[in-house]
């Protein structure tokens, strides 16, 4: 892992969060950088209802904002649906797509997250592109095989460290409390670092990978010291500020 990879540190509010909530995000972005020591990037994604206020909440920290998916179209009739161009002109600058509950929940595909994927940097957002296996698949030995697929579906070949994060979240973790090993993670990991390498070439070194799946304080310093995890994409854990925070701390030294 190239040491100039600079670790996020990234929350997902998902269905949660009203303007009361904001008092929360203030307190994670005036603490963060005492708490990470300022070796860490700080990101919340919210729902779509709170962007252009979270990023008024947040205006004159470093704190980055994001959403928590995206049409693939500029513009249109799709009632319901949010552009990655509305998004960024809320003032996010950043869009999460493929996260697995939009998989499951809604049936995108690996082409679908890739057109999101593209409509984010249309936009000007850096696209967080979620992959992760089933408790299903992991038990028939399929984890390797299943994100070698997601990366090559999901992941555009335009894909760099600018434009592009990538977030393992194995799919029997979120929210359960459980948690892969660290041997399981570090296989996980490194199998992805070799598959955006093979894809992307030379920009596939830098792309940050976060790990995703059951994140909170007591065990974020054994996960986030696994190599080529940059990161975390923290669910129910960034929710409360003394959480989060608890969790950037692991990169203050």
């Amino acid at each position: 892992m190239p040491s100039s990879i600079r670790p996020l540190v990234a929350g997902n509010w998902k269905m949660n969060g009203l303007a009361a909530h904001l008092s929360e995000l203030q307190t994670m972005a005036t603490g963060f950088e005492d708490a990470s020591g300022g070796a860490a990037e700080a990101l919340i994604c919210v729902p779509a209802t709170l962007i252009d206020r979270a990023v008024k909440s947040v205006a004159g920290s470093d704190f980055a904002i994001g959403a928590e998916d995206c049409h693939v179209e500029e513009k249109g009739a799709h009632t319901g649906d949010i552009s990655a161009e509305m998004i960024a002109d809320c003032g996010a600058s950043y869009v999460i797509v493929g996260h697995s509950e939009r998989r499951t929940n809604h049936g995108e595909d690996d082409a679908t997250v890739a057109q999101k994927a593209k409509a984010g940097w249309r936009a000007g957002l850096t696209a967080i592109i979620c992959v992760g296996e089933t408790e299903a698949q992991r038990k028939a030995g399929e984890t390797l095989d299943i994100l070698e697929r997601q990366i090559a579906g999901s992941v555009p070949a335009e894909a760099n460290a600018e434009n592009t994060v990538v977030a393992y979240e194995p799919v029997w973790a979120i929210g359960t409390g459980l948690t892969p090993t660290v041997e399981d993670v570090a296989e996980a990991h490194t199998h992805i670092r070799s598959r955006l390498v093979e894809a992307l070439g030379e920009a596939g070194q830098s792309v940050r990978i976060l790990y995703g799946g059951s994140v909170k304080p007591a065990n974020a310093a054994e996960l986030m010291a696994v190599q080529n995890v940059n990161g975390a994409l923290i669910g129910g854990a960034s929710l409360k500020a003394d959480d989060f925070l608890g969790i950037a701390a692991v990169y203050s030294g």
